[in-house]
């Protein structure tokens, strides 16, 4: 194999970050992934736990001096999100990742990186194989479908672990420390279409959303990204109001946790209507790129002949409930922090609408770090689906991870910051589920922090990692272990 990122500092870390990137591991699709860390577990005669879930605990005795040092859990997780370019090709249950190095980034072709969270996988590994870094007893816990719910950690059992002290390795900015996260879920509306078979003659179009930057949705809920799904719900409204068409299909986003940057939809008009509709979806394109030239300046609404026939169809009750559903169901930011200056305290994101014969479904991840506030969004997408018929159901929740305000952890890093950088870093709350809520709930008195190397733009194709900051962060976490005794 032709080593990319051979030559990048450190080099276990990014040695290892290749080797795990050569791996197919988008969230239910880990078994591979967590088979390659017990190999390497039991290669380096480490002790080694797999359990049904197939998070992965590996264990490493303290080095000389640090025998009866407080234990440190070192925490990520093995899947990552898979988001590809529409014309790029890759299939994630069978391809590596491309890996490609452009001035301080490592990049992939066309897909995401995975550096979220194969870093920390990255991270763990190099320590795990080290013979000469000082470090207190380890326990690297590894965990399966985060990107999904965290259903790893949901199902991991903490009595395996002896450790005081979490460090999980899932944040995505160098210098600032988090401490507190959201809590959340899945809401699904879920429609049961009627269909009408019936040959009718006419032009059939695809309408497409295209170039949204999309992003992660809670960390980037804020920043006013479009909405590929609620867009085309407002284009929809339009057309319905103006011109007589059917509706045929309607297919947006990849994954709830990630705002979706494309949809199609498919929908047949009149002949006669055929120059309204295309003027129609040119004022669209106009006006979003109007509406979203800061967030999302290369938006475009393109729409392309598909036939002249279709011989099934949604019926003009379905089509109306589905514009309904997506015009009124709640999407980005519900409220704000009143306790954090500028911190997201709820939102929601219609992250998926699929299409199927027997279904259509609407998934939403809701988000807060108030649990009522999390419900009352849920309450409030679940009226939804009782208007229009439909049912509704949630999954995945996970617990918000609530701050302390004393934790010996979180001192020693600003203390070990200080003295490395001579600045103070930022002690922060994420809008976003991160593992050490479940970890918190089960293990009651676990002192937790989450760090991280700088990442932009993960969930997207674009996600790129920092060469140099993951080398600072790597000296900084080292500091940190050699200074628990």
């Amino acid at each position: 194999m032709k080593r990319i990122l051979e030559g990048l500092e450190p080099k276990s870390v990014f040695k290892y970050f290749e080797e795990i990137s050569q791996i197919p591991r988008g969230s239910g699709n880990e078994k591979e992934i967590s088979d390659y860390l017990v190999a390497f577990a039991k290669k380096h005669n480490l002790s080694v736990i797999q359990d049904k879930a197939l998070n992965v605990i590996i264990k490493k005795d303290g080095t000389p001096g640090y025998e009866n040092a407080p234990g440190v859990i070192l925490q990520g997780h093995m899947d990552m999100v898979c988001e590809k370019n529409k014309d790029t090709e890759h299939d994630f249950l069978k391809d590596p990742i491309n890996l490609k190095v452009k001035d301080d980034f490592v990049y992939a072709e066309g897909t995401t990186l995975g550096a979220d969270n194969g870093i920390a996988v990255a991270y763990a590994l190099a320590l795990l194989s080290s013979k000469d870094i000082p470090h207190p007893p380890l326990e690297v816990v590894v965990t399966t479908n985060e990107e999904t719910g965290l259903e790893g950690a949901a199902a991991l059992d903490t009595s395996l672990l002896k450790g005081k002290i979490l460090i999980n390795l899932d944040s995505e900015e160098e210098g600032e420390f988090l401490v507190s996260c959201a809590g959340g879920g899945r809401a699904h509306i879920v429609l049961k279409p009627e269909w009408i078979k019936e040959k009718v003659k006419g032009p059939v179009y695809s309408i497409q959303i295209r170039n949204l930057k999309g992003g992660h949705s809670g960390q980037d809920i804020n920043k006013g990204r479009g909405n590929a799904n609620k867009m085309m719900g407002r284009i929809l409204l339009d057309i319905k109001d103006n011109i007589d068409f059917k509706l045929i299909s309607i297919n947006g986003g990849a994954k709830d946790n990630v705002i979706p940057r494309e949809i199609d939809t498919i929908i047949q008009v009149k002949k006669e209507n055929e120059e309204d509709l295309i003027k129609k979806i040119k004022e669209w394109d106009d006006l979003f790129k109007k509406e979203y030239k800061t967030s999302d300046s290369d938006v475009t609404v393109k729409i392309e002949l598909v036939r002249e026939i279709t011989e099934e169809y949604l019926s003009e009750d379905t089509k109306n409930k589905i514009i309904s559903i997506l015009s009124l169901i709640p999407n980005g930011v519900q409220t704000m922090s009143m306790d954090m200056e500028g911190l997201v305290e709820s939102s929601t994101n219609l992250g998926v609408v699929i299409t199927d014969k027997d279904k259509i479904e609407f998934i939403s991840a809701v988000r807060s770090s108030v649990k009522t506030r999390k419900y009352d969004i849920m309450a409030r997408i679940k009226t939804l689906a009782d208007l229009v018929g439909a049912d509704y159901f949630t999954r995945g929740e996970y617990p918000a991870w609530q701050y302390t305000k004393e934790s010996k952890i979180r001192d020693l890093c600003i203390q070990v910051y200080e003295e490395m950088y001579g600045k103070k870093p930022v002690i922060n709350a994420i809008h976003a589920g991160v593992e050490c809520g479940f970890f918190a709930e089960k293990m009651k008195d676990i002192d937790i922090i989450s760090l991280g190397p700088n990442m932009w733009d993960v969930h997207t194709p674009n996600e790129r990692l920092s060469i140099s900051s993951t080398k600072r962060v790597w000296e900084f976490l080292i500091n940190v272990l050699k200074r628990i005794k």
